[in-house]
């Protein structure tokens, strides 16, 4: 009975100190959630010390005509490509450039085994110097007979029978020297020239390989310009002329350019419902298969725009620093459309006549007020 009476004490103590608990802690909430607002500065209250803000810059927010811009992307490419290939086929006795290489136009870029073109080269050279003592001959027969004949010693049907062989002869050797020509330009052929400077881009043969005629060996680019190829929308047909200014931007290599529109073809994709354009383009650091954005202006438009130093980023999020008629500062989110040089365009979040801070951010404090403003 002792220990049962004990049992009963120790509960009822601990159900005391449980209410006791439950009953305390909505007290120390509300306690809590009083000093926590005590610190929180709202815009618009006055009855609170707000914490001084100087060394800034304000300025008053109002739409300003830009540029409207037309923003595609493209690839660029080398104006001039030189897919270099044999025109006659042979074993490839040398190769005497690579990847990377820079070439001059006429330069020697590989060899082909040339042995059967070099004997059809002799061949013809012996046929030409035979076809020349026949000539040579049927001259010297010729004159003999012209001779003759003046005297009425032979026949007008010997005379021209003489004189069908000379013409003959004649033929021949200028036959024979076509034909030598011919030789000597395919035997020209084994020896594979740059047909303009620039750099080999690619090599698809090796030494020993067997070159096909029409089949490219190599490639040669023409490094001193180039060209951005891009397809435009359809509904700018008709709007666009050769010569117009454009700007390239190029992140892989960081460089920004001005262009020119050089070509617009007509025709349109049915599928993709777009049309060629290419742009002429110049940089020291461009190659074939840079992604380039391009931005193509198409009119001017009323925007509100913000300077970018005036922007601050907080996580994911963007805003800026308003001041309004009391000085009273508040960080407004915006949403920021295109860059315009310096300025972003101001989709929402502030508008018209509205005064933001636009130097001295980092001094700034959301709820704070401006007492000095930094011209």
């Amino acid at each position: 009975m002792k220990k049962g009476r004990q049992s009963e004490i120790i509960r009822g103590d601990l159900k005391r100190l449980v209410l006791f608990i439950f009953l305390l802690l909505p007290a120390a909430g509300c306690l809590l959630l009083t000093s926590g607002c005590k610190d929180k500065v709202k815009p618009g209250v006055t009855d609170v010390k707000r914490p001084a803000v100087s060394g800034v810059a304000i300025t008053e927010i109002h739409p300003s005509q830009v540029d409207e811009y037309y923003e595609t992307s493209g690839t660029v490419k080398a104006k001039t490509i030189s897919a270099v290939a044999s025109r006659v086929m042979g074993t490839v006795t040398s190769l005497k450039v690579k990847e990377g290489d820079r070439v001059r136009a006429g330069q020697v870029l590989m060899t082909i085994d040339d042995r059967d073109v070099a004997q059809r080269v002799k061949a013809s050279e012996k046929a030409l110097e035979a076809a020349k003592q026949n000539r040579s001959l049927s001259d010297v027969t010729y004159q003999r007979y012209k001779k003759l004949s003046d005297e009425k010693v032979i026949s007008q049907q010997e005379m021209d029978q003489i004189e069908t062989r000379k013409k003959v002869a004649d033929i021949e050797y200028e036959r024979a020297k076509a034909m030598l020509a011919e030789a000597q330009v395919n035997h020209g052929f084994t020896r594979i020239t740059a047909p303009a400077s620039g750099v080999v881009t690619a090599r698809k043969i090796d030494p020993g390989s067997m070159a096909v005629p029409g089949a490219p060996v190599l490639v040669i680019e023409d490094t001193s310009s180039f060209t951005l190829e891009t397809n435009l929308d359809e509904s700018l047909s008709g709007k666009l002329r050769a010569g117009m200014p454009v700007e390239v931007v190029i992140d892989s290599i960081g460089q920004q350019a001005n262009g020119r529109i050089s070509e617009i073809v007509p025709s349109i994709d049915p599928l993709s419902r777009t049309f060629l354009a290419k742009i002429d383009v110049k940089g020291p650091m461009l190659r074939t298969g840079l992604y380039a954005k391009v931005r193509i202006p198409i009119g001017k438009k009323e925007v509100i725009v913000a300077p970018e130093k005036a922007l601050v980023e907080k996580g994911q999020l963007t805003g800026v620093y308003a001041v309004d008629s009391k000085g009273i500062i508040t960080y407004r989110l915006i949403r920021a459309g295109k860059h315009y040089g310096s300025d972003v365009e101001v989709l929402s979040g502030v508008g018209p006549n509205d005064r933001i801070i636009v130097d001295g951010v980092s001094r700034a404090v959301d709820g704070g007020i401006v007492n000095e403003v930094r011209k």
